[in-house]
């Protein structure tokens, strides 16, 4: 069994000839973009790409087959040059007439032909299949069955952030008022929440929890993941990764502390002062009376709604801080430190004190190492502004 740093859920920005598919996303989330930069500069084992029903993406990873840089594998998913792997992913809208608010889901299948028919599929109930995160004319449930059908994985994402998301505006209590509890395979957390926090949510209690970055950036790439023991990099063995099934399992989630996380506190929609005083109505600085619930109090409802204690083991929660976040550590200063050390992942996890120190300052390689070890301070972030280290 091997340790593979995993992120899965990773957005494209256009096609290869130009055509938008994240509208929001950077242009320079190419596919082969994506792929190597995941891989060369990030230093990651296995992604998520999650617009891969996209027709003209499908064709581009079909043309890289028959030009032999992508293998597909036996057990699902595809490998890219010998150096990652990929499984097909896609994020759809769900807001049927149960949900309350949109929903973002993610769903996964082993093999471009599988991708092919799914996509097929939700062709007949979106609006423009060619770009990423389609609302879908279908049931929640209705999607989850065809998902299974076709052998893939469902996963609600970022499940607590205030807009587009299952707790944040999709349902009151409960899951089961959009989806099958039996047909959801994990839950993704999002960047203003961690272990402690959604552990207080009992209907969670028996899913695994992602940390993936939904990059929109090249940058953003890795800003979360995991790192999971698996036999190899494949859809099978992550399917049993996430299921904690022969031996595999999530090893550790690394996500950002969600202090920095951009909607961690309640703030007013007007000029974003946190609302500390939870019996007021109104914004204590401008006299606003519309607020944006951050995740620290919709999680805290929720456990008053469904918590009776129980925890079951899980992978430690590093508070990780990407180094884009890190003070004094800029664009020139961190192409050195790849230069010298190749990958993100090896910088932040495995660079010793002595070797940081034969490239940046005592005072970056400081934050570093506290970085690691989680004794970093932030500024809290809300209302669609992210926090900051101290």
């Amino acid at each position: 069994m091997k340790s593979f740093f995993v992120d899965l859920h990773i957005h494209l920005g256009i096609t290869s000839t130009g055509k938008p598919v994240k509208i929001t996303a950077s242009k320079s989330l190419t596919l082969e973009n994506v792929l190597n930069t995941s891989a060369d500069v990030k230093g990651l084992d296995l992604i998520g790409i999650i617009d891969c029903h996209v027709p003209e993406i499908i064709l581009q990873l079909k043309q890289l087959v028959l030009k032999g840089d992508i293998i597909e594998n036996d057990e699902g998913g595809l490998c890219y040059k010998g150096k990652i792997s990929i499984i097909l992913g896609t994020e759809i809208e769900v807001f049927d007439k149960s949900s309350k608010g949109p929903i973002h889901v993610l769903v996964y299948f082993p093999y471009i032909k599988t991708m092919e028919q799914f996509s097929d599929w939700l062709s007949k109930r979106v609006t423009n299949v060619s770009l990423s995160t389609q609302r879908i004319y279908e049931e929640g449930r209705t999607l989850q069955q065809k998902v299974k059908q076709l052998g893939g994985l469902f996963i609600p994402a970022h499940v607590f952030t205030p807009f587009k998301s299952l707790y944040g505006k999709g349902v009151e209590k409960s899951v089961t008022e959009v989806f099958d509890l039996s047909l959801i395979d994990a839950i993704e957390l999002g960047l203003s929440s961690d272990t402690m926090m959604a552990e207080k949510v009992k209907e969670l209690s028996h899913f695994a929890f992602l940390t993936n970055s939904d990059a929109h950036s090249l940058a953003n790439i890795a800003r979360e993941y995991q790192k999971i023991k698996m036999k190899q990099p494949s859809f099978t063995e992550l399917a049993k990764a996430i299921h904690g099934e022969a031996g595999r399992k999530i090893g550790a989630n690394y996500g950002l502390n969600p202090l920095l996380g951009k909607y961690y506190q309640t703030t007013c929609e007007r000029c974003l002062e946190a609302k500390s005083d939870v019996s007021s109505l109104v914004c204590s600085r401008c006299g606003h009376q519309q607020f944006t619930k951050g995740v620290a109090a919709r999680i805290n409802e929720l456990a008053l709604y469904q918590n009776d204690g129980t925890k079951q083991k899980r992978p430690p929660y590093v508070h990780q801080v990407p180094l884009q976040f890190i003070p004094s550590l800029g664009p020139k200063t961190l192409e050195k430190l790849r230069e010298k050390y190749r990958t993100e992942m090896n910088i932040i996890h495995f660079v010793t004190k002595e070797e940081l120190e034969e490239v940046v300052s005592s005072k970056i390689v400081d934050y570093i190492l506290k970085a690691r070890t989680g004794q970093l301070k932030f500024t809290t972030g809300g209302g669609g502004k992210y926090g900051k280290v101290k």
